[in-house]
């Protein structure tokens, strides 16, 4: 049995009963029980700190001095934090030899767009009075981390601020209308994510009245230009597989360095399954030692 059958296996496992309504905080129980479970990397360690809202701190050896990696976690918006996605930050920081922060953005239904936009923005500037310049700060994500990197770097853009020295987009969830194609040839592909379930993470993230297609809420839609190099990996075997082709196509277009690597028979971020996928430790080292090249220039 391929590696990726064993997670597909894994999953189905875990899903709930079908039928079965979970509320937004026993969603958020659920990854966070995942996620404190994966190991950390050799010699890494996470501890609380405060960048204007609540989040973790990586540190391990032989980290790159004056240069820090910022990672959005992803869960639609309204799911997610630092701890579900503790092993794969841990794992990335290592790959990168890079100090990380992971901040526990607001979420909604609670707290809609622009909410986690305006605690990300905030966590730069906490950053930057720990003395690491923006330029020198890489921006990552996965789905909607992503997404979240692209809308907080367009802010940064537009208010003529600094931008960050690179962004890492992991399965970005960047268009909120799901126009893309991959939602319907992709549909029976991909065992983690249905559009149902985005549309319904998509509404109680812009709240009531929000415009789906915003440049906040769909980076995709908007201009690019100026925007950080950026490299985007994806699975083939995901519904949003469209948003990471059209980024790069767009971002291209527009005179922004976008590299983009479809992972055959992978799905969405099986950089998290880093302990049961070797393509998933493969990502993270490939990541890892692209940021350290961009960081290098």
């Amino acid at each position: 049995m391929r590696e990726v059958d064993v997670v597909r296996d894994f999953l189905q496992q875990a899903a709930p009963p079908e039928g079965t309504v979970l509320s937004w905080e026993e969603r958020r129980m659920r990854m966070d029980v995942f996620g404190a479970a994966a190991p950390l990397a050799d010699g890494w360690a996470a501890a609380p700190v405060d960048l204007g809202c609540p989040a973790e701190h990586h540190t391990g050896p032989a980290m790159t001095p004056g240069t820090a990696m910022l990672y959005l976690h992803g869960g639609g918006y309204c799911v997610g934090s630092a701890v579900s996605h503790r092993g794969l930050i841990s794992q990335l920081a290592a790959a990168a030899a890079i100090e990380t922060f992971a901040p526990n953005y607001r979420l909604g239904p609670e707290h809609p767009l622009p909410a986690g936009i305006e605690d990300v923005l905030a966590a730069i500037e906490a950053l930057n009075a720990r003395g690491f310049a923006t330029n020198r700060i890489v921006l990552a994500g996965d789905s909607a981390g992503g997404g979240l990197a692209l809308a907080v770097s367009l802010r940064l853009r537009d208010a003529g601020k600094p931008l960050p020295a690179a962004l890492f987009l992991i399965s970005p969830w960047a268009d909120l209308t799901h126009s893309g194609k991959s939602h319907k040839f992709r549909a029976n592909a991909d065992p983690m994510l249905t559009t149902a379930d985005l549309e319904e993470y998509a509404k109680a993230y812009v709240g009531q009245g929000g415009s789906l297609a915003s440049q906040d809420a769909s980076p995709l839609f908007a201009d690019l230009t100026g925007l950080p190099p950026m490299l985007i990996q994806v699975g083939a075997d995901e519904i949003l597989l469209s948003d990471s082709e059209t980024l790069q196509s767009r971002a291209a277009d527009q005179g922004v360095m976008a590299a983009l690597e479809v992972w055959p028979g992978m799905i969405h971020v099986w950089h998290i399954f880093y302990t049961m996928l070797s393509a998933g430790r493969e990502a993270i080292q490939d990541a890892g030692d692209w940021i350290k090249r961009r960081l290098a220039e």
